[in-house]
């Protein structure tokens, strides 16, 4: 398959991404597209739909060999399911799939068509394969059910962000990283309360420690 773009995003490594998409809307990211599609026909329509889907590479999942079933982390990272029950990365195939909201199309002189996304759960760079429009009467579902995601959905941590500290931040990017700490970026099976964890965010690594479900940030350094 052709990598049709890239999304720039705050995120310069995996850790602390959330592990959907739509969990933190204040995350925003810039969709460019590679030369051979900056076509603004391409585009031409996409800004009447809200939301869209991506259609992406797990381009930091290294794997030779898939298996059959993964641990995944929100279940302590020691229970086992199939990975077609999963979204983990490492998959036959090193497809993501995610639903963001479309916040506007711009047309540029340089990179064509630039769509301006909330909601999104991409490293810096991760390749595009595909865009759709996000069709509420196919993509929508009320009476869903669901499996074991229903045990861990509701999973929120309070943060304490010294405000001296968050004030390092742009305003426009607070509530993107207090939203991103609410989370819980640990892995799961790590729970030592003395551990200090670091999530690098915007141009800045966010030094925290995490007691029962309040995480307290301790540092905030310049990357």
């Amino acid at each position: 398959m052709k990598i049709i773009a890239h999304i720039q995003t705050d995120f310069p490594d995996k850790f602390g991404i959330p592990r959907q998409s739509g969990l933190v809307q204040a995350l925003k990211g810039r969709i460019v597209f590679e030369p051979e599609f900056r076509n603004p026909e391409a585009v031409r329509g996409l800004d009447a739909f809200s939301h869209i889907w991506l259609l992406w590479k797990f381009s930091e999942s290294r794997k030779e060999h898939w298996s059959a079933t993964v641990k995944p982390p929100r279940l302590g990272g020691k229970k086992r399911m199939g990975v077609f029950a999963t979204r983990s990365p490492f998959r036959p195939n090193d497809i993501g799939l995610s639903s963001v909201r479309l916040e506007k199309v711009e047309i540029t002189e340089t990179e064509g068509a630039v769509l301006h996304v909330s909601g999104i759960d991409l490293m810096d760079g991760t390749p595009i394969y595909d865009i759709k429009p996000y069709i509420p009467i196919a993509d929508c579902h009320p009476d869903a059910t669901e499996g074991y995601t229903k045990e861990t959905k509701e999973h929120r941590l309070s943060v304490k962000f010294p405000e001296e500290l968050l004030c390092m931040y742009p305003e426009e990017k607070r509530s993107a990283i207090l939203g991103v700490l609410e989370q819980d970026p640990r892995p799961t099976y790590f729970q030592d309360p003395e551990r200090v964890y670091g999530v690098s965010f915007a141009g800045y690594d966010v030094k925290f420690q995490v007691d029962g479900d309040v995480l307290t940030v301790c540092d905030v350094c310049v990357l």
